[in-house]
Order: structure tokens, then C-alpha cells, then sequence
């Protein structure tokens, strides 16, 4: 059985050994042996975690909740109320069918959007060259790289002359490395010169990508909110059941049955507790992954929409996100040449538009007329190397002379120009001025004597030009309180510039000046600390930097957004309280991010906080509403059980009214809500407050028409059970539009069609039930008149203690605010994932 070959022992097999190690040859493997490999080894991808439908749908019938569920309905078969044990088995079913439907949606969507991320290779199969999916490679299998291309797998190079190679995202290099026959290109680098034969040797997670991956592959923290959204469901939990041990301690005095009571107590408890929680938040994530699915960004941890809400920082790579990736020619400098375009078609004769090189494609983008090109003949091409620092065209020009140009480094190109005097020291002025502008500078020379000597014709500048989109994504990051930090591994010339056009501000500090001496003594001092808080952006950084730049802003208590692309951008990524793989980023960074861009740019990432803040606004009304319920019902029939020694609902009832109140809940998902302008936190002692305000009032409420029914209107104990029944059903709806606004509840955002839609069908189904008596005894049709008036007048009441609440609240966060200053320093600074 073959095995893949560990790059270092690759390199030093000879391509003989290697082909009989790997049991190939250079003809490539047989497309039967191909796919026995694939078998052998699997997809050449980053192995990700997958639970199967069936235990994600089982998953919905395990845990506090639907235990207690399941032991009422055991309960009810065991005393025969075979009513009851059909409505909670419905009841656990929908649930479950709910929550675990909306959810495979989201996941088959997502899956679709990222097989569109799919990479190509071309391999050599029964001896024909054809393109196949990158993850269809195996070891033993001969590949063609060449420039534009990215590495598909470990590879050892056995033909070709040159191979030039990106792998910063792998290495943290800055420049390209040469390669040659007999070494080894790595999985994820990219191929930026030449053309090359390789022989793959190691896929998957075999390969130094892999090794480097799966040490950040695991990404899966639950959020702070999620954490607190499920705090409150325990404590609910808690509250319910300590109630209910009260409530059969009474009752078990007074003689009641223990089945029956036991049974009762626990429908009540479910009825109480948030049992559509679980549901609730997966539908409500996966609905948000859907929607930021649409603007071409995928989330792969559902929970960091949550994280996103509350980012008050966003760390930004500059080159292809901030700018366009794209280099671009500004106004020449003429020394020796004729004019400015002459000086270009030099420029543009020492290039090669064939091997997509972004430097010549500029300057060949900079002639006036591209076809003055025509009239040349490249009889020799030299590329670019690190070591010369230049490229160089041998020409034959239109009258049939011959001549070289030379582009490169102005310094390389001064000197072999031998430029000296007052045009040297122009030069050198020239360039430094294009260089604090943040432009890139290219010397361009000529030779009409095979090379002797050279004449130095002027300097051309580049520059990459800002995105059209991301002054004004910056201005709206700004307004929705998130400060955007430029990293960059461009120099600080470079990255001021840039901050500056895109009024980022031009408080711009080298990484390595802050990062170092934290690094060598293991921590951030709190001056460096500081100083990276307040600074607008980073220049000459490395991919070791970012971690310690994402780091040093949660310590001072910020939640942090970071982009990144590479390998080694992986731990930033996943240190980051919301990680970004930005257009093109490695499978490395796609692993460890929480969202990835497909489309470069950043302004749908402004977009996902949007979305963020809605879902948080949504969460937040249905936490309070159902604190609020759970005070209402438990409250309430503890207290009437307790005082009056009635069953004041039937334990059909209260089923009936968990599975009224679940379906609108299931679809709080679609509602329209209002967007906070600020980043937005946690507020427990709001939520609380709050909730409690609202569920205390709510148990007056449903005593208060207790009392009209009983002392007032007469009715005996059935039709005053209706009566409250439908009073729990009414009201607590209402309720729930007045928790889903923070304005009064007549004002936008007006509830969306699913849930006002979901709302009024319930309403018709528990009117109807009232009012022909389907499993409840009949109330006059009078009656159900006079318990609606009765609540849409608590109604008003509930919004005005709402809004007192809130004002109330607000004031006193404004005067703490006030008396404490306004630092920037947060009170909880937040962890790693």
C-alpha cells in the first residue's frame, strides 16, 4: 500500500526513488489507481467535523427540556390521559421538526456556496493532461504549476527550469522563493513566475498546510450572548421547579393524588419554562447565515453572528481589502527618455503581458496606445528575481536595431546606469517623495550596445488605488461605532498614505516597534497596550503580529474583528472574537475564521454586523417576553392553587398554551426590528428589570379577570379556567408585541408578515377553541369579547411601564456613565474562543 511521503524525506529522494516510493511514474497514474488512492487517503481537504442528519434530529429530543417533556408523557400514559400524552407528544415533535428542518436548509445552502470555492488542478491522468478538482488528488499524482496558480498539495518539482513561489501565507516570507528541480512546493503557496512538473506527494491534512491547520481547526466556543441567553433559560428552569416543589408540598398536605398532581406540576412547569429556546436560536442563526449567504459571506460558527453584534474594532488587511489589489501608474518622473509615453513603452518592452505579472501588467496598462507594441520583436526575456532586482527585454525594434530595456528597483537600475551628479541626487529625492506618497518606484533603462552601457530614461510610480467602496464602508463602520485599524505588511509610507485617503487617520505605527519587546518579555506592557488602543493602524506586519495585536485590544476590553488570508494568519483568526477569511484566503484561514468573504471588499462585513444587531434585538425581546411568561403562569397558578385551592387551568389547557406560544415564537426569526447605531452587549440587569416589571404586572393582569370572572361575572370553575386560558393566550401575545418594540408599540418597526401572520392564527384557533368548545369548555361569545377588551386595555398599560422602564434606565446608565468618565477601557474585557 502506497503512503504519502513527508515533505523533508521527499526532498531528499531522488525522482527515481520518489516515482518507486509512490508507485507512479512521469506518465501519471491510471484514473482506477487514482480513485483507489482517494479511497486510501480522502478528499485532499482539511477534514471537517460532521454530525448526520439522523443525530442532529435525535439531538432535539436530548437534554433538560425535552427530558422533562418526555417524563410528562410517560406520566400521562401511566394515569391514562391519553389526551394529554398526544398534545406533549406534538408539542416535542414540532420542536424538534422545527428547529432541526430550518437548520438543515441553512447547512444544504452553505454547503452549496462553498463547493463554489472549489479549486482546480491540472494533473496528468492515463496519460492525458485534464483539469480535476483540487481535492480529487492523490499521492503519485504529476502535476503542472505554473504562474496564477495555487498549490494544490505537497509537491516535488522533477521538470522545468524556474519556479517562482509566494508562500508568506504559509512562512511569513515577504518575497517569493526560487524553486528548483528537487525541492518542494507546499500546499497553498502560490506560483507567481515559471512552469514547472511536480510529483504530489503528500494531500489533506498530510501535507505542512494540514500540519499547520488542524493545530487551529477547532473553532467552536459558544458566544457570550448565546451563554447568557441559556444562563436565563437554567434560572427559569430553576425558578420553575423550586415553585412547583412548593406548590406539591401544599397540595400533597391537602390530599391531592401524587400521579396526578406530579403530572399537572410538570406540564405547568413545561408550559413555563422556554421550551422552544433551543429552536428558537438554531432557527434564528441559521435564518442569518442564509441571509449573509446571499452577499456572498459564509459562516462557519453560527454562534459569531451573535459575536458580531457586539465588535466595536475591526483589524483590516489593506491589499485587496481596503485597496483594489490592482497596481496602477502615476505621473512619470522623465530623465534621458523623449516624453512621459516613451519613457512607458521603455517600461512596457521589459515586461511580459503573458505571465500576468500585476507590475507589468501596469505598465503596459499605462501606454496611451497599446499597439505601439506591435511594431517590436522580444527576442529575450529576462523575469524578475530577488537577487537582480530587475526584469529585461532584448528587442529588435521597427527599423530592424536592437536594444535592450530594463525595469526594476531604482537603486539596481541607478547604479547600472551608473547615474551620478545632480541626477542622482534628483533621483534619490524623487524617489523618497513617491515613497512617502506610498507609491512603489521602477527605474527604467536602455542599452543600444548588447548591455555595456545603459542609459537611465526615468522613474515610474505605482500604486494600489483604494477600493471605490471602502472610504464609504469605513464612514458606515464609524457610524455604527465599530474603529477600523489598517494592518498591513506594506511600509508605514505606504500604509499612511492609504489611511490617509481613506480618512482612517494617519496615526499609523510600525508593528515591529510595538510588538517586539512585548514578544522577547512575553507580555504587552500597559503604555504598549495603550498605544495600540489608540493607534489607527499597523504597518510592516508579519503574521506572528496579528495575534499579539488582537490580543492586546481584548485586554483592554474590546471585541475584535480581524481579517487575514494565510496560514499563519490562523491563530489571529481564531484568537479574534470574530475571525474574517477575506476573497482568496487559504483553506487554513477559511478553517479557523468564523466568516468568509467570497467576494473582496469589506462592506459585507458592515453587513453582518446589521444582521448581528438585529438578531440580537430579536433574541432580546423574546428573552424578555418569555422571563416575563414564565412570572405570568407560574406565578399565577402557583398563587391560585395555593390561596383559592383551584385547579385554575386544567392540565390540557396549559399544554395547549406552550404549543399557542411556540409557533409565533418559531418565527421572532423573520421579524423586523430595530438597529442599534452603537455595538451592543449584554445587559442582564436591563433584561431582568425588565422582564420582571412586565411579568409581575402581567400576573395582576390574569388575577385581575380572575376576579371580574368570579365575583363579578359569576362563572363557575370550568368556564372561568376558559376564560383564564384564553387571558393567557391574548395577553401574552400582546405582550410580545409590546417586548419587540423599544418605541411605543403602535410605532416601526412594524412586526413582519410571518410573525404578525403566525400571531392572528393563533389567536383565531384559541378564539374558536374558547367559543365552540374543542377540549376546553365553551365561553359565550360575549365573554371572549370582553377578555379581549380587557386585555388590549393592559396592553397600553404594559407599554407605558415599558417605556418608564426604559427611561428610567437609560437615565441612570447616563449618570453612571457621567460619574465614571468616559474611557475607552471596557468593564468585562472578553477572552479567546
Amino acid at each position: 500500500m502506497v503512503d504519502s511521503i513527508d515533505s523533508k524525506a521527499a526532498e531528499q529522494l531522488s525522482a527515481d526513488d520518489l516515482y518507486a516510493r509512490l508507485e507512479t511514474s512521469a506518465k501519471g497514474l491510471a484514473s482506477q489507481e487514482a480513485q483507489a488512492r482517494l479511497t486510501q487517503f480522502g478528499p485532499n481537504a482539511l477534514v471537517e467535523k460532521k454530525v448526520s442528519p439522523l443525530m442532529r434530529f435525535f439531538s432535539y429530543f436530548w437534554g433538560p427540556i425535552p427530558w422533562m417533556i418526555e417524563v410528562a408523557a410517560i406520566l400521562s400514559a401511566i394515569i391514562g390521559h391519553w389526551t394529554d400524552l398526544t398534545i406533549i407528544m406534538v408539542l416535542l415533535i414540532f420542536n424538534a421538526l422545527i428547529g432541526f428542518w430550518e437548520e438543515h436548509k441553512a447547512a444544504n445552502a452553505l454547503e452549496a456556496l462553498k463547493s463554489q470555492l472549489a479549486l482546480k488542478a491540472r494533473a496528468l491522468r492515463d496519460g492525458q493532461w485534464g483539469e480535476i478538482d483540487a481535492a480529487a488528488l492523490v499521492p503519485g499524482d504529476v502535476l503542472r504549476l505554473r504562474l496564477g496558480d495555487i498549490i494544490p498539495a505537497d509537491a516535488k518539482l522533477i521538470e522545468g527550469e524556474y519556479l517562482s513561489i509566494d508562500q508568506s501565507a504559509l512562512t511569513g516570507e515577504s518575497l517569493p522563493v526560487s524553486k528548483k528541480i528537487g525541492e518542494i512546493a507546499y500546499s497553498g503557496s502560490v506560483a507567481k513566475q515559471g512552469e514547472m512538473l511536480a510529483v504530489v506527494t503528500a494531500t489533506g491534512g498530510d501535507t505542512f498546510f494540514g500540519h499547520t491547520a488542524k493545530l487551529v481547526q477547532d473553532a467552536g466556543a459558544v458566544s457570550h450572548f448565546q451563554k447568557a441567553v441559556m444562563r436565563i433559560g437554567d434560572f427559569l428552569i430553576f425558578v420553575a421547579v423550586g415553585l412547583s416543589i412548593i406548590l406539591i408540598g401544599v397540595e400533597l398536605f391537602r390530599g391531592e393524588p401524587f400521579l396526578k398532581l406530579v403530572q399537572f406540576v410538570l406540564i405547568l412547569v413545561i408550559a413555563s419554562i422556554p421550551v422552544a429556546m433551543p429552536a428558537v436560536l438554531s432557527i434564528t442563526m441559521a435564518l442569518g447565515a442564509l441571509a449573509l449567504s446571499k452577499l456572498k459571506a459564509i459562516v462557519s460558527r453560527l454562534q459569531s453572528i451573535e459575536e458580531m453584534a457586539g465588535i466595536d474594532i475591526l483589524c483590516s488587511d489593506k491589499t485587496g481589502t481596503l485597496t483594489q489589489n490592482k497596481l496602477t501608474l502615476g505621473e512619470p518622473a522623465v530623465f534621458a527618455a523623449a516624453d512621459a509615453q516613451a519613457l512607458i513603452l521603455a517600461g512596457a518592452l521589459a515586461s511580459k503581458a503573458e505571465d500576468k505579472d500585476a507590475i507589468d501588467l501596469a505598465v503596459i496598462g499605462g501606454l496611451s496606445d497599446p499597439k505601439v507594441l506591435d511594431g517590436y520583436t522580444q527576442t529575450g526575456f529576462t523575469p524578475f528575481d530577488p537577487v537582480n532586482k530587475r526584469t529585461e527585454g532584448q528587442l529588435k525594434g521597427p527599423d530592424g536595431k536592437t536594444f535592450r530595456t530594463t525595469k526594476g528597483a531604482p537603486q539596481v537600475v541607478m547604479q547600472l546606469a551608473k547615474l551620478a551628479g545632480d541626477d542622482a541626487a534628483r533621483a534619490d529625492e524623487l524617489v523618497n517623495e513617491f515613497a512617502a506618497k506610498g507609491y512603489r518606484t521602477l527605474g527604467v533603462a536602455r542599452s543600444d550596445d548588447d548591455g555595456n552601457s545603459w542609459n537611465f530614461l526615468g522613474i515610474l510610480p505605482l500604486f494600489d488605488p483604494p477600493r471605490e467602496d471602502s472610504k464609504e464602508t469605513i464612514r458606515q463602520a464609524g457610524e455604527h461605532g465599530i474603529a477600523v485599524k489598517m494592518v498591513t505588511g506594506d511600509n508605514t509610507a505606504i500604509a499612511r498614505e492609504i489611511a490617509g485617503q481613506l480618512d482612517l487617520g494617519t496615526k499609523i505605527q510600525p508593528a515591529n516597534e510595538l510588538l517586539t519587546q512585548a514578544a522577547s518579555q512575553g507580555h504587552l506592557s500597559s503604555d504598549a497596550a495603550e498605544r495600540i488602543e489608540q493607534t489607527d493602524g499597523f504597518a510592516q506586519v508579519f503574521p506572528e503580529h496579528k495575534y499579539a495585536i488582537v490580543k492586546a485590544l481584548q485586554e483592554r476590553g474590546h471585541l475584535v474583528a480581524m481579517t487575514g488570508d494565510g496560514v499563519n494568519d490562523a491563530p489571529a483568526l481564531k484568537q479574534a472574537d470574530v475571525g474574517i477569511a477575506v476573497s482568496g484566503a487559504t483553506d487554513a484561514a477559511r478553517a479557523a475564521a468564523d466568516l468568509i468573504l467570497t467576494a473582496p471588499g469589506l462592506s459585507v462585513i458592515i453587513r453582518a454586523v446589521e444582521e448581528a444587531r438585529r438578531i440580537f434585538e430579536r433574541m432580546n425581546s423574546y428573552t424578555i417576553y418569555r422571563i416575563a411568561m414564565t412570572i405570568d403562569i407560574m406565578v399565577f397558578v402557583v398563587l391560585a392553587m395555593i390561596i383559592f385551592g383551584i385547579y385554575p387551568l386544567t392540565a390540557v389547557m396549559i399544554i395547549v398554551l406552550a404549543l399557542l406560544d411556540d409557533i409565533p415564537i418559531m418565527t421572532i426569526a423573520y421579524d423586523n426590528t430595530w438597529l442599534s447605531p452603537k455595538p451592543v452587549r449584554w445587559d442582564m440587569h436591563r433584561v431582568l428589570s425588565l422582564s420582571s416589571i412586565l411579568g409581575f404586572l402581567s400576573v395582576a393582569q390574569t388575577f385581575g379577570l380572575m376576579y371580574i370572572g368570579d365575583r363579578l361575572m359569576h362563572m363557575d370553575t370550568p368556564h372561568l379556567q376558559t376564560a383564564v386560558f384564553l387571558q393567557l393566550v391574548v395577553g401574552g401575545h400582546l405582550m410580545l408585541f409590546v417586548t419587540r418594540n423599544r418605541n411605543s408599540f403602535w410605532r416601526a418597526p412594524y412586526p413582519a408578515w410571518p410573525l404578525f401572520g403566525a400571531i392572528i392564527a393563533t389567536q383565531v384557533l384559541a378564539v374558536l377553541m374558547t367559543g365552540f368548545g374543542w377540549l376546553v369548555p365553551a365561553l359565550p361569545w360575549g365573554d371572549i369579547a370582553w377578555v379581549w377588551v380587557y386585555n388590549l386595555i393592559w396592553m397600553v398599560v404594559l407599554d407605558i411601564a415599558k417605556l418608564g422602564s426604559h427611561h428610567l434606565m437609560d437615565h441612570k446608565a447616563k449618570f453612571k456613565q457621567g460619574y465614571l468618565g468616559t474611557s475607552n477601557t471596557r468593564l468585562h474585557p472578553h477572552s479567546a474562543k
